[in-house]
């Protein structure tokens, strides 16, 4: 079965950082761009963060400079560390294989004090 799985989320106070963690079976992981996105209350899905299997990395600007996205091929992993967290990146986020459009159940991330 082909799937992706989050995890990671919790509560975190504003300036805290978490690390989001999204496993990929090895089928998906191979020669795919794996994305992260953000669902705000009330909100759409926005994209936060992808990385491509050649390390391309894209990053929305109300990220840059905070979080990193990286891969560890071994695990099948793509990490999502969050730091400088702000009230405003509370949310799901959500693990993306953009190969078979493959959502996983997303995680919760809340910043407050």
């Amino acid at each position: 079965q082909v799937q992706v799985v989050e995890s990671g989320g919790g509560l975190v106070q504003p300036g805290g950082s978490l690390r989001l963690s999204c496993r990929a079976t090895r089928t998906l992981f191979n020669k795919n761009t794996i994305e992260w996105y953000r669902q705000a209350p009330g909100n759409q899905r926005k994209l936060v963060a992808s990385i491509s299997i050649s390390g391309d990395t894209y990053y929305a600007d109300s990220v840059k400079g905070r979080f990193t996205i990286s891969g560890d091929n071994a695990k099948s992993t793509v990490y999502l560390q969050m730091n400088r967290l702000k009230p405003e990146d509370t949310g799901l986020y959500y693990c993306r294989s953009q190969r078979g459009d493959v959502w996983g159940r997303g995680t919760l991330v809340t910043v407050s004090s």
